[in-house]
């Protein structure tokens, strides 16, 4: 008989200090395996250690899904993407010693790299898919993890983070800044010119658009002020189970039967495809 997987933790305390109840925007306390606010509104703990605040049902092709994190989690553990995690984790402050907020955390592979980088800080994983919180909640013993839509307000409190970091997820400015300590620092990183621009062309991938970073710095204009950039690129060489993974742990995987892209998925045989990976790393600090 297979035997149930253990009980995760409970989020750290300094995360449950900062959420607030999603129904009344009031504080939460923990009682046993439950947040609840003083207006008697509760949110249980999943086995895994995870809370779910969302009130509505995900839209179909809005989260990640169960297959397209395993496709993920297998990816990264290969190491394909480890430069971008160290490029984040060798940008932040040591006085970043409060809370570090990841929106659109995923599994928590960059989120875990930061809080190594920063001992004394705390961790909160925000995402949408319940697939993925699943894993980031057990990723690293100072990290919480909350299923939460970004483009909807959080249910965070205000000014409680020293750091936000948004790696290839939603953007949302006005939360950003919201949830920002003074003189705090948001840390975005999305595709940069090239990324996997082979695969794109011989697969028929989902065109990324070539001008994220100069709508990336004018979403941010107002509030923000950019102190550090730079691009993360290295040549890899995947086999076919690589490219399969790549491209199924992302949007793509939402549109696999759109113009025929499975099957040119499944008939990928070059037991050595050569792809660039490019990132752009930006910096940015709160003001005022």
């Amino acid at each position: 008989m297979t035997r149930p997987a253990p009980v995760a933790p409970a989020p750290p305390a300094p995360v449950v200090a900062a959420l607030r109840c999603s129904v009344c925007g009031g504080e939460v306390a923990l009682q046993a395996r439950t947040l609840r606010c003083s207006a008697g509104h509760s949110f249980d703990l999943a086995r895994q250690g995870y809370v779910n605040l969302l009130h509505a049902t995900v839209p179909k092709g809005t989260a990640d899904t169960a297959a397209m994190v395993a496709a993920r989690e297998a990816f990264l553990r290969r190491g394909f993407y480890a430069p971008l995690a160290h490029a984040l984790a060798a940008r932040v402050e040591p006085e970043q010693d409060r809370l570090v907020i990841d929106a659109g955390a995923g599994t928590g592979y960059y989120l875990t790299h930061v809080l190594d980088a920063l001992p004394e800080a705390t961790g909160l994983a925000l995402d949408v898919s319940a697939p993925a919180l699943k894993r980031a909640a057990r990723a690293h013993p100072r990290l919480g993890a909350v299923v939460w839509n970004l483009w909807q307000p959080w249910p965070v409190a205000s000014g409680v983070a020293d750091l936000v970091v948004n790696v290839f997820a939603p953007r949302n400015a006005d939360e950003f800044r919201r949830v920002l300590a003074p003189g705090g620092r948001l840390l975005v990183a999305g595709p940069g010119p090239g990324h996997l621009a082979d695969l794109a062309d011989d697969l028929g991938l989902l065109d990324v658009g070539t001008d994220k970073t100069e709508r990336l710095d004018a979403a941010l204009a107002d509030g923000f002020r950019l102190v550090d950039r730079a691009d993360v690129t290295d040549r890899v060489t995947f086999t076919p189970d690589d490219v399969r993974d790549v491209v199924l742990m992302g949007p793509n995987a939402h549109h696999l039967h759109r113009n025929g892209l499975a099957d040119r998925l499944a008939a990928v045989t070059d037991p050595r495809t050569t792809t660039t990976t490019a990132f752009t790393v930006s910096v940015y600090e709160r003001l005022g």
